[in-house]
């Protein structure tokens, strides 16, 4: 039985951990609280407090392992807390775990395009903020060491979609200038990581883009979700920039799929009809 550690269970790593145990792999979880909301799941797997800032703490919990997967966040937090998180974070890691895969959960904020260009993992990667530059750093160091680096889009689920919750709640208005959202389902980013891992021989430069087949403007979105939900735009011009707001650009997964995956949500209309809006009966 080949073992992983989660290092950062949280949205995405809960699904990540789910789905190696259902392929009968023998997972460790770590979050910094050492909690989980979903009780019965963590009975599983081993799951541990560990925070990935502290390298000792890092140390202590090592184990030989085959897989490492960093996906911890850093939602809200300063550039400081970012650069310990994810810097640093994979730094801690690959020193103790020097026999093990590494595999860093990126972001596509990196590709700082503005012209709604269409890009790969050979475009260039030049984000132009600071937190973007961080998780540059980062995986230039995970590359270094033979690792895996993951570039996902805007993650959406149960549970969680901005877009979504600004509808729901009457804060959405048409949005200028319109620009181009790569997104994918949380249940699509498990599952490339477990793509990734079943692999046993990637070429060098392995950095993956992890979005679903088809960047839709946030203006269609946005009019989708009201047409679905029957609730009302507002009826101003939203013009403020949030802070994936000034790129815009259609990241592409061809690379990804020709290892063999596919999303299971190839837009965001199956992803939100199939998952998200559901209604349980």
């Amino acid at each position: 039985m080949q073992r992983i550690l989660i290092a950062g269970c949280g949205y995405v790593g809960l699904a990540a951990a789910k789905l190696f145990r259902e392929n009968a792999w023998c997972v460790t979880a770590w979050t910094r609280s050492g909690s989980l909301a979903d009780c019965s799941v963590a009975e599983t797997f081993d799951l541990r407090a560990v925070d990935l800032r502290e390298l000792e703490q890092v140390r202590q919990n090592s184990f030989p392992s085959d897989l490492v997967v960093h996906c911890a966040s850093s939602r809200g937090g300063d550039a400081d807390q970012y650069r310990r998180i994810y810097r640093d974070g994979v730094v801690n890691l690959l020193q103790s775990f020097p026999g093990a895969r590494i595999v860093f959960t990126s972001s596509t904020s990196v590709y700082g395009q503005r012209d709604g260009s269409w890009v790969d993992e050979n475009s260039p990667a030049e984000p132009g903020t600071t937190k973007g530059e961080i998780l540059r750093e980062a995986e230039e160091i995970v590359l270094a060491h033979d690792g895996i680096v993951l570039r996902l889009g805007g993650i959406y689920g149960p549970g969680r979609s901005f877009l979504l919750q600004s509808v729901m709640h009457g804060a959405a208005a048409l949005p200028s200038p319109e620009r181009y959202v790569n997104q994918i389902h949380r249940d699509d980013v498990a599952s490339a990581i477990l793509s990734v891992a079943q692999q046993t021989n990637i070429a060098p430069r392995r950095i993956f883009n992890v979005v679903d087949d088809k960047p839709s403007s946030n203006r269609e979105i946005l009019a989708w979700l009201s047409s679905e939900l029957r609730r009302p735009l507002a009826n101003s011009v939203e013009r403020s920039v949030r802070k994936r707001g000034a790129s815009n650009k259609r990241v592409q997964n061809g690379r990804l799929r020709a290892l063999g995956w596919k999303p299971r949500y190839p837009s965001y209309k199956e992803g939100f009809t199939e998952s998200v809006l559901r209604v349980k009966s």
